[in-house]
C-alpha cells in the first residue's frame, strides 16, 4: 500500500481558508451513573483549525477524543455550543433553513460505514442522484442520469449502466463506499468530511478508496477534513495533521513534522505504535495506561497528564496538574504546534 499512495505535497497555507474553526465547543447533557440528574460532557473544547482549498487535513486521535463530534458539527449534524465555522467566508454555525440548505452542495459528507450509509431500498442510480434531485440540478431524469453515469465512471465503478441498476447489497464494500464517493462528489463540493472513510474496508481495498479519493482531489480541487485514528493513514494521505486529545488539538503540523519530530507525549505514543518491519523497533513502544477520560470530568491542568509517560518521568511536576498548555510553535518558520509545558517556545 505505502509502496503505490505516496505522501501528497505539502501545499502552502498562505491562501484564504475555505473552512475555519474558531473556538469551537461542542457540550452533551448525559445522564449521571446513580441516575440523578445529567452532567455536561465536552467533547469539543475550544478547537480551532483551518483548511484551505485543495487540501487534507487529518484529525487524528484514539476514540473518545471528539474528532467525530468535530466532523458532525462542521456538517451541522449537530448543533456547535460555542464558536464559529466559517465555510467560504460565511459562519454556518447560525444559519437555519433554506440559508442552511443553501450551502449543503459545497460542503458533503463520506461516512465510516457504507453498510449502514447507503439505502438498501435504492438502486445505485437512485442513491448517486439523489442530491441533484434534492438541489433541483438537472433539467430533465435524462440529464440527471447522465451526470449519475458519470460520476461512477469517475468512481471506478464500470460499467456504470450495468452497476447503476444494482441494489447496495449487491456490492461488495470496496464498491459500496465508491458509490457513496460518487454520491458525496456529484455535487462537486468545495469540501468533503470524510468520517473514517476506509476503517470498515478490508486493508486490500484501503489503498483503492484512498487513490481514487485524492485522484479527486487533486482533480476537482476538494478539500478534505478526513478523520482517521490511524495516524499511519494519516501520513499517507494528508497534507497536515491534528492531532486531539479529549476535545482538544494538542499537536498539529505537517505529517513529516509530526511523525520525524513529536514533540506532544500523546502524539510521541502514536507514532511508536505505529507498525514498521524493524522488530527491534518494539522496545521502544509507549502504550499508554488506562483511558481516555470521561468528559464530564476532564483533568484541571494538562488534561493528558493522567496518562502522560513524560509527567511520570519528571516526577509528576505541579504545573502539569495545575496549568493548562497552550498550543505553542516550534519553530520559527513552521506550522508545527504543540500543547505541552515542556516544549521550548519560540521567542
Amino acid at each position: 500500500m505505502t509502496s503505490e499512495l505516496t505522501q501528497p505535497e505539502s501545499k502552502a497555507d498562505d491562501r484564504v481558508p475555505v473552512l475555519s474553526i474558531e473556538d469551537l465547543f461542542v457540550e452533551y447533557k448525559v445522564k449521571n451513573p446513580n441516575g440523578r440528574g445529567k452532567s455536561i460532557a465536552r467533547a469539543v473544547d475550544g478547537v480551532n483549525l483551518s483548511l484551505y482549498p485543495g487540501e487534507t487535513l487529518a484529525i487524528v486521535g484514539e476514540s473518545g477524543s471528539g474528532k467525530t463530534s468535530i466532523a458532525n458539527a462542521v456538517m451541522r449534524l449537530i448543533d456547535a455550543s460555542a464558536g464559529r465555522i466559517v465555510f467560504d467566508g460565511v459562519d454556518i454555525v447560525p444559519l437555519r433553513g433554506k440559508d442552511l440548505r443553501r450551502i449543503r452542495p459545497r460542503l458533503q459528507m463520506i461516512f465510516q460505514d457504507p453498510f449502514e450509509s447507503l439505502d438498501p431500498r435504492m438502486t445505485v442510480m437512485d442513491t448517486v442522484v439523489e442530491p441533484l434531485v434534492i438541489n433541483s440540478i438537472g433539467a430533465s431524469e435524462t440529464e440527471r442520469r447522465e451526470l449519475g453515469l458519470a460520476a461512477l465512471e469517475r468512481a471506478g465503478l464500470t460499467p456504470a449502466d450495468r452497476i447503476a441498476r444494482r441494489y447496495t447489497h449487491e456490492l461488495s464494500g470496496g464498491q459500496r463506499q465508491r458509490v457513496a464517493i460518487a454520491a458525496a462528489m456529484i455535487l462537486e463540493p468545495s469540501v468533503v468530511v470524510a468520517d473514517e472513510p476506509v476503517s470498515m474496508l478490508d486493508v486490500s481495498l484501503r489503498a483503492g478508496i484512498l487513490r481514487l479519493m485524492a485522484d479527486m482531489r487533486d482533480r476537482l480541487g476538494v478539500a478534505y477534513l478526513f478523520i482517521t485514528h490511524d495516524l499511519s493513514l494519516a501520513w499517507m494521505f494528508a497534507d497536515r495533521i491534528a492531532v486531539v486529545y479529549l476535545g482538544r488539538v494538542v499537536e498539529q503540523g505537517s505529517p513529516v513534522e509530526l511523525i520525524n519530530n513529536p514533540q506532544h507525549p500523546y502524539t510521541k505514543a502514536l507514532v511508536s505504535v505505529i507498525p514498521v518491519p524493524e522488530t527491534a523497533a518494539i522496545a521502544n513502544r509507549t502504550v499508554l495506561t488506562g483511558e481516555i477520560p470521561n468528559p464530564t470530568a476532564i483533568p484541571v491542568g494538562c488534561r493528558f497528564h493522567p496518562r502522560c509517560p513524560l509527567y511520570r518521568e519528571r516526577g509528576e511536576p505541579d504545573t502539569c496538574r495545575i496549568d493548562d498548555p497552550e498550543l505553542m510553535q516550534i519553530g520559527v518558520e513552521s506550522v508545527h504546534q504543540a500543547a505541552c509545558h515542556f516544549v521550548v517556545k519560540v521567542q
